[in-house]
């Protein structure tokens, strides 16, 4: 049977009270609203934004997978992981039917027991290169919700990796949109990622690309006249601190050099 579908089955007006219902129209939502936007419980105040919601990619996501229920009635449906970080409507989507393939809902089906009658859902992170290609193989049909942004984001990546320039990657490793997007490289033999998850890792990095004083004063010999600096340096996009641009002056004048600064982006 197979087939790729990437914007939906046109069925969203079918859908769309059954998404209000489930979502955004609850119990507590609809007393709130129609008390001004705001509950009091005792000495609790809770406020509610007047706009309030998922996201466009999370909407986007949620909707087709009720847009795939609607198309596929009779149809095996599953999830590759969680379609979104959110239990409510993830446990939702298994009272009415779907299934999980990997992560905390898996239902023990493998990719190898998919029959090409089968629907899988791509969520909004996207998935890892290898798992598409596994499904593809498979020959069942795919629904693809990876969000518009997740996908500008993979365009750069594989830019840098055909370039081999390493593409480094803010997030959590084992998070599904992190192990989507540094798949990407593996499309090309120069591609190169690192993930760094918070400041005190990207810290670390920092001090990959710093300035090292004693290899550039080892460089420089009998024939050396200048020393050029490039601040951003590229292609790590590394800024110089203060304290490093100084040490290299003084460097230049100790070895009586010319120290030509290229700071691009600096008046």
């Amino acid at each position: 049977m197979g087939g790729l579908y990437r914007k939906g089955f046109a069925n969203r007006v079918a859908v769309q009270q059954k998404l209000a219902d489930d979502f955004h129209q609850s119990e507590v939502v609809r007393r709130m609203r129609a008390n001004g936007h705001r509950l009091d419980a005792g000495l609790l105040s809770l406020h509610l934004a007047r706009e309030m919601g998922f996201c466009y990619g999370v909407d986007r996501t949620v909707q087709y997978a009720y847009e795939t229920l609607e198309q596929f009635p009779d149809a095996r449906i599953y999830i590759t992981d969680e379609i979104i970080h959110n239990p409510q409507v993830n446990e939702r989507l298994i009272t009415l039917g779907m299934r999980f393939l990997f992560g905390r809902y898996a239902c023990g089906t493998r990719v190898e027991d998919l029959a090409a009658s089968d629907v899988v859902i791509i969520p909004a992170f996207g998935a890892p290169v290898a798992d598409m290609m596994k499904l593809r193989d498979r020959g069942c049909i795919l629904v693809d919700t990876t969000c518009g942004s997740v996908l500008n984001v993979w365009k750069n990546v594989e830019r840098y990796a055909r370039e081999g320039i390493t593409a480094v990657v803010h997030g959590k490793h084992q998070h599904e949109e992190t192990r989507a997007t540094i798949s990407r490289v593996t499309k090309y033999p120069r591609g190169r990622y690192l993930v760094v998850r918070d400041i005190p890792e990207a810290r670390i990095v920092d001090r990959r690309f710093a300035l090292d004083l004693e290899a550039i004063a080892d460089a420089c010999g009998p024939r050396t006249r200048a020393i050029l600096l490039n601040t951003p340096w590229n292609p790590t996009g590394t800024v110089f601190r203060r304290e490093e641009l100084a040490a290299v002056a003084e460097l230049a004048e100790r070895l009586n050099l010319v120290l030509i600064s290229d700071e691009i982006y600096e008046a």
